[in-house]
């Protein structure tokens, strides 16, 4: 059984210049297995979310099916929105 849930990130603000060249609008898939193009700063920095995200698992503070995240670059700062695909 396959209990992983399929992510897809979406760029939706960029404060400066992103090092990994994502630009606004920008949409992937995303998981624990695949960066998606993340730099590794980016990447590590929501791993821990994505991993419970990715794997049914929640924290009080989120609300629905999408979850927002900012780059911990604060003079070049992608913002980006992991949502799950419901099928």
């Amino acid at each position: 059984m396959n209990n992983e849930n399929k992510i897809i990130a979406t760029v939706t603000d960029i404060k400066g210049h992103c090092s990994a060249r994502h630009k606004i609008g920008d949409s992937f898939e995303i998981s624990c297995f695949d960066s998606g193009g993340l730099c590794g700063f980016f990447y590590h920095n929501i791993f821990p979310n994505l991993s419970t995200y990715q794997f049914g698992g929640k924290y009080p503070w989120w609300n629905g099916n999408i979850l927002n995240f900012k780059c911990p670059d604060p003079n070049n700062q992608l913002s980006l929105k992991l949502e799950k695909v419901i099928e």
